[in-house]
């Protein structure tokens, strides 16, 4: 059991309480793949739960977190809790499984976009850098990308596949440069603690989206498979009569 922070009322202690650490481990809990100041780190869902909690962690730690979103107000939301840019996927068209290696025509057209994607990357950071640390969560949709754009012996670490279970490796990214994909999940004791403790300090936003009332839970749960998310985390009241309590 973790001790509530007594700045922040329940609906704000319980918002980040699974995301926060969740990222906490995948950014901390790999070694040596471990978040190093100058790094760069890049965020999947960069306004989402995960996310928010990612780039804070990476900020703090002196890293660069970029996020990836799918338009410009989640992208500015990324800019307010401390990524050093963004990049809007719905400007590229190759996410999904690629190509077959062998359909050549196929294969240039994705490799294109994505090298645009990455591009991106180093328009932001102001140099050709790829990222050290990847935040990955959607899986099928992207995880080809993330294998792509990450550097040369880096990391892409995933937590889930929230647009699909099948993703696809071009094992020519992976294995010639060197690279790592490790899968994550919840955190440990300790993990846990350090996480809470940065919480209690101050020093990470809850990042507290929408707080609706119990009897709306199914409503939260259809509105978050089609995919209708908030910036920030979604808190469900359970036996509190009214959001704004628990705070000192």
């Amino acid at each position: 059991m973790l001790a509530k922070a007594p700045q922040l009322t329940w609906e704000e202690a319980a918002a980040p309480s699974l995301v926060g650490t969740t990222a906490y481990r995948m950014l901390h809990g790999w070694p040596p793949h471990t978040v190093q100041r100058g790094d760069v780190v890049l965020v999947w869902g960069g306004s989402g739960g995960v996310g928010s909690q990612a780039i804070q962690l990476a900020a703090r730690g002196g890293a660069l977190p970029i996020g990836v979103v799918s338009d410009e107000r989640r992208g500015e939301y990324c800019l307010k809790v401390g990524a050093i840019g963004f990049i809007n996927r719905s400007d590229f068209h190759h996410w999904g499984t690629p190509p077959h290696w062998d359909d050549v025509t196929g294969q240039r057209e994705w490799s294109a976009s994505a090298r645009a994607f990455g591009s991106q990357i180093w328009k932001i950071i102001g140099e050709r850098r790829n990222p050290n640390l990847v935040i990955e969560h959607p899986g099928e949709a992207t995880l080809p990308t993330s294998i792509f754009v990450c550097e040369r012996g880096g990391m892409v670490v995933t937590c889930a596949a929230t647009t699909g279970y099948s993703g696809t490796v071009d094992l020519r990214y992976h294995w010639a440069l060197q690279k790592r994909f490790q899968g994550s999940h919840g955190s440990n004791d300790d993990q846990a603690i350090a996480y809470n403790q940065l919480i209690r300090d101050g020093a990470v936003d809850p990042c507290l989206g929408e707080v609706v009332p119990f009897d709306q839970l199914p409503t939260v749960h259809h509105a978050m498979g089609e995919g209708e998310d908030v910036f920030g985390n979604r808190v469900v009241l359970v036996g509190a009569r009214r959001a704004g309590l628990g705070a000192t």
